[in-house]
């Protein structure tokens, strides 16, 4: 069975531009008036909030690694069946992901191969010309599963640099769709955990504007459009696979500039079975709404915002005596806010909720990325205990003080690998927390 048209548009590593060249073609094609949908390969959440502004239409993830078959199948059809034209985005390098059996590996290329999509390769030719080719051809041939079906060539420097690179092209027979030149007009603001978040980049769609008018000077998009193919899939329907069960019938998502890295799949899933989510901002001082029977404070950058989330009141003491009562859990930056005190990134503690036994500091600075499995150690929002989730971390926050035993932590959790990561998070009475993002159930 196969749906609309699709392709996948990928690079040999990350910092090739493939975001940027990304939006711009999506809201190209957009403004022409197709239905347009972005998907993001991996469980990088930012980026697929960019493709939501850019196309105007929800954009999902899609990870060999956290999601099941079914799952993967489900999103794609959802997206693909209500679509002319699926661009998807690559995750780091097209094949860079963890050491699983073929297909299960996170990488970028996985999916290609499981939906069919050609791949459209962008190269930063920067530091070379003819040899642009080599990496080319490389990639083309690394795994027979895909197809790599053209390239975008990006950080040109002038067009004798253009025609060496081509050269190089036209001698391993790959068509080259378009040539970007250097431009730092082109460059998407950043922070610590990438690009900043779609809501916070001033003037967002006069910059995709101006993406998109250097994506049809500097492209073939006819062309681009021509090589996309049906995206094909495994099942022919049924019921669609839940990622996560929704915690509750009616539940209070905060969702503002300190709140909002929150999978759309998830809330897919919520709503698809029959859940409210009723959004409030911890930021406007709002507490969650007392007619909810569930909190749900997502991961985002309250770190940026800890002193506002201190001083608002009426937010923290509407959270306690939810708590009271009722269940509440927080990802990441919403565990931070459940714990007992936040560090600012110059230093000076904030008075969070404690509700969670645990101080966290973005002062005190350590990166922790990667994939986690985990075994939930009690009931709560997730589900009961001995539910086994796969979730992703990345943050640069450190725990400097933490009452943590198996009788109060949120889960066991193992590195993709199965690597022993100990205990994480913390639960104590009805709620629950921990740093990692949960992307599906398994």
């Amino acid at each position: 069975m196969s749906v609309g048209p699709g392709l996948l548009i990928a690079a040999p590593c990350s910092g090739a531009g493939k975001t940027t060249i990304v939006l711009g073609v999506q809201r190209a094609l957009a403004r022409r008036g197709l239905r347009v949908r972005g998907m993001k390969c991996g469980p990088d959440y930012i980026d697929s909030a960019f493709h939501a502004a850019a196309t105007g239409a929800p954009s999902f993830n899609l990870d060999s690694f956290a999601m099941s078959p079914q799952l993967l199948d489900a999103l794609a059809s959802e997206a693909a069946g209500d679509a002319e034209l699926v661009i998807a985005e690559g995750s780091m390098g097209l094949f860079d992901g963890i050491r699983q059996e073929t297909g299960r590996t996170g990488a970028s290329a996985d999916i290609a191969a499981l939906f069919g999509w050609p791949v459209i390769l962008v190269l930063d030719v920067s530091g070379h010309a003819q040899s642009a080719a080599a990496v080319a051809l490389g990639c083309a041939r690394f795994d027979p599963r895909i197809e790599v079906a053209g390239v975008v060539l990006n950080k040109v420097a002038s067009e004798r640099h253009r025609r060496l690179v081509e050269d190089g092209m036209a001698r391993i027979g790959l068509p080259v769709l378009g040539a970007l030149m250097r431009s730092s007009d082109l460059i998407l603001p950043e922070r610590h955990l990438g690009l900043v978040q779609a809501g916070e980049t001033d003037e967002l769609d006069g910059r995709l504007e101006r993406l998109a008018d250097a994506a049809e000077a500097a492209l073939d998009i006819d062309r681009l459009i021509a090589l996309a193919r049906p995206t094909r899939l495994q099942s022919a329907g049924g019921a669609r696979p839940l990622p996560l069960p929704p915690p509750g019938q009616r539940i209070a998502l905060a969702s503002d500039q300190a709140f909002s890295f929150v999978y759309p799949h998830v809330l897919l899933g919520w709503r698809a079975a029959g859940a409210e989510i009723v959004t409030f901002s911890p930021l406007a001082n709002e507490p969650p709404p007392p007619d909810c029977d569930v909190c749900w404070l997502p991961g985002g950058y309250p770190e940026l915002h800890a002193g506002r989330i201190a001083g608002a009141a009426r937010f923290l003491d509407g959270l306690r005596r939810f708590a009271e009562s009722r269940t509440v859990h927080g990802e990441c930056g919403g565990y931070m806010v459940l714990g007992r005190s936040l560090e600012d990134g110059d230093g000076h503690a904030h008075a969070m909720a404690g509700l969670l036994p645990v101080e966290t500091s973005y002062a005190k600075r350590k990166m922790h990325l990667g994939y986690r499995v985990a075994h939930l150690l009690g009931d709560g929002a997730m589900g009961q205990a001995g539910r086994r989730l796969v979730g992703h971390e990345f943050h640069y926050a450190s725990v400097t003080q933490s009452d943590t035993s198996h009788e109060t932590a949120f889960a066991t959790i193992t590195d993709a690998e199965g690597n022993d990561l100990g205990i994480a998070g913390h639960r104590r009475g009805l709620v629950t927390g921990s740093f990692f993002h949960a992307i599906a159930h398994g």
